[in-house]
């Protein structure tokens, strides 16, 4: 019989820390690819190219299913919803448990992706959602250019180009989609990630109706507009995340000085984007950890 091999999958630790900071600069538009290549050029060694390392570094959507899309416990559907003030007509996917009582019909969980489109990360993200039991939708903010193309590089440009206004207005009529949607309880909280996490933050300060909100590793609103805030949220942090850190002090600063409910975990030695599971800087620990916090802490709040 013949044997197989799997190759070991690259975590983290198998990347200078400087070299993944370089990297979380690339992903979000901070240096252009070239300055990436040229930069990681010093750790190309033993015939290994900097395109090679990059290779590395960039998501793998082969590893990003966690639940399938024919699972039996969802139903999932590309539905689309009016964005008046965005960019027009939004694709989003929209899933719901296959069972649900007509007497405690579930909250809506809104699901908002990285800098980069619906990828198939979110998309799994957003079927681990409803098979927690919530309606959970994530809109595509590239649906005026096509949406998603298949590379996170092209869509980061896509991305990238939009209007960010009419972007962030696209989210938001995704929040009132929800909010209106037949078969939830009425309550809608939010989840998002790098980009999205900044949007969450943003929604909880435009929404004061949210009942619940999940940034993951996102850019902090303005201090002046925390007073706003009512959905009780949960901040989670990569340790290593300087980027975004930066900003929590200042942050934390204010929901204290304003009485706001808040949780903060900062994961210890963990990078931005820890929670993707198709990238090396991924930790499965603490993915997992943070991922079955945010599904009590919406348990807790969008309870019927």
């Amino acid at each position: 019989m013949a044997s197989h091999t799997t190759q070991p999958r690259l975590t983290a630790a198998d990347f200078d820390q400087e070299l993944l900071d370089l990297y979380d600069y690339y992903a979000h538009g901070k240096i252009s690819k070239r300055e990436f290549l040229d930069r990681a050029g010093k750790w190309a060694v033993g015939g290994l190219t900097a395109a090679a390392i990059l290779g590395t570094l960039a998501p793998n959507y082969a590893l990003a299913q966690e639940v399938a899309e024919d699972d039996a416990d969802i139903q999932g559907e590309d539905i689309t919803y009016p964005s008046p003030d965005g960019t027009g007509d939004i694709t989003a996917y929209l899933v719901r448990p296959t069972e649900m009582d007509a007497d405690r019909p579930p909250a809506a969980v809104l699901v908002i992706h990285e800098n980069r489109g619906l990828n198939p990360y979110i998309r799994d993200v957003v079927r681990r959602l409803a098979k927690a039991g919530f309606v959970a939708m994530g809109p595509d903010g590239l649906s005026s250019l096509g949406g998603y193309p298949g590379s996170d590089e092209e869509g980061r440009e896509m991305q990238r180009s939009l209007d960010q206004g009419a972007l962030l207005n696209d989210f938001f009529a995704g929040f009132e989609y929800l909010q209106q949607l037949e078969g939830t309880n009425g309550k809608v909280g939010a989840t998002g990630f790098c980009y999205g996490g900044g949007v969450v933050n943003k929604l909880a300060v435009a929404y004061p109706e949210m009942a619940a909100g999940v940034p993951f590793y996102g850019a902090a609103p303005e201090s002046g507009q925390v007073a706003r805030i009512e959905a009780p949220l949960m901040i989670q942090l990569a340790a290593l995340d300087q980027r975004i850190n930066a900003m929590w002090p200042e942050y934390q600063k204010a929901l204290e000085e304003n009485d706001k409910r808040y949780t903060a975990h900062i994961y210890p030695g963990v990078n931005h984007g820890f929670h993707n599971n198709t990238t090396p800087r991924y930790d499965e620990q603490a993915a997992r950890l943070a991922e079955e916090r945010m599904i009590a802490w919406f348990r807790t709040y969008l309870a019927g």
